[in-house]
């Protein structure tokens, strides 16, 4: 609704409500990504499938700075960047070790969070319970 859950409650709209349907909206895609990796990608389930990708993705909102634009640019940045570790594992040209190789997207999104997060202004209200008719 807002960044001031206040303002919206004077406005009649129900901050709890706008919040659950936004943990909803939020979760939905990524049931769907676990889905597509256990039917699709990999054919199978298996423990720690999911390798770390779910803090990406925490890293791709701070990148982001909470805009909703922005997170697309992002989420092709590290995708890029973990099709290049598959393309130089392949290459077999490299001295080095292919553990190297599945670093790249997560130091990326370590640069890209000390490099951002340092200026990126976040909602006010993140994070604090919201008591109706409390000021």
């Amino acid at each position: 609704v807002c960044e001031i859950p206040q303002a919206a409650e004077s406005q009649v709209f129900s901050v709890i409500s706008s919040r659950t349907m936004a943990i909803v909206a939020g979760s939905a895609p990524m049931g769907d990504a676990g889905s597509f990796l256990t039917l699709s990608a990999f054919n199978a389930f298996f423990f720690n499938m999911i390798n770390g990708r779910g803090w990406i993705c925490v890293a791709l909102v701070v990148f982001a700075s909470w805009r909703p634009g922005k997170p697309l640019l992002g989420a092709l940045l590290f995708a890029s960047f973990g099709a290049l570790q598959l393309r130089l594992q392949q290459s077999g040209d490299s001295l080095l070790p292919y553990q190297l190789y599945l670093m790249l997207p997560y130091l990326l999104s370590i640069l890209a969070l000390v490099v951002v997060a340092r200026n990126a202004a976040y909602p006010q209200a993140l994070m604090k319970p919201y008591r109706k008719g409390e000021r």
